[in-house]
C-alpha cells in the first residue's frame, strides 16, 4: 500500500476532500519525522504502535568484493514497535 492508496482509502471512507486528505497525511508524517529526528523524542500512538529511535553502535564490517574492513560509526536509526492490540489483531485473537 502506497500513500496514494492510503489518502484514496481515507477519502472513501470519510468523504474528505482529496487536498485536506493530503495535507493531514503529510502533516502526520511530519511531524513523526520531526519527532524523532529532531526533538529526540518516541511517538506513541495508543492502539497502533510506537515509533522509536533506536542507537546502533559502532562495528567493522567486510567488504566481500573488495576483500576489505570498513569501519561503520555509531547512527540512529527508526524504528516501528506494535502494539499488543494490534499484533492481537493480526494474530486473529
Amino acid at each position: 500500500m502506497t500513500k496514494a492508496d492510503i489518502i484514496n482509502q481515507i477519502v472513501d471512507a470519510t468523504g474528505v476532500g482529496r487536498k485536506e486528505v493530503t495535507a493531514v497525511v503529510e502533516g502526520f508524517m511530519i511531524a513523526v519525522k520531526d519527532s524523532l529526528i529532531e526533538k529526540h523524542e518516541n511517538v506513541y500512538l495508543r492502539g497502533f504502535g510506537s515509533f522509536n529511535v533506536k542507537k546502533r553502535k559502532a562495528k567493522t564490517a567486510r567488504n566481500i568484493k573488495a576483500n576489505t574492513t570498513i569501519q561503520i560509526a555509531a547512527h540512529e536509526i527508526p524504528s516501528f514497535k506494535p502494539s499488543k492490540s494490534f499484533l492481537q489483531e493480526m494474530r486473529g485473537e
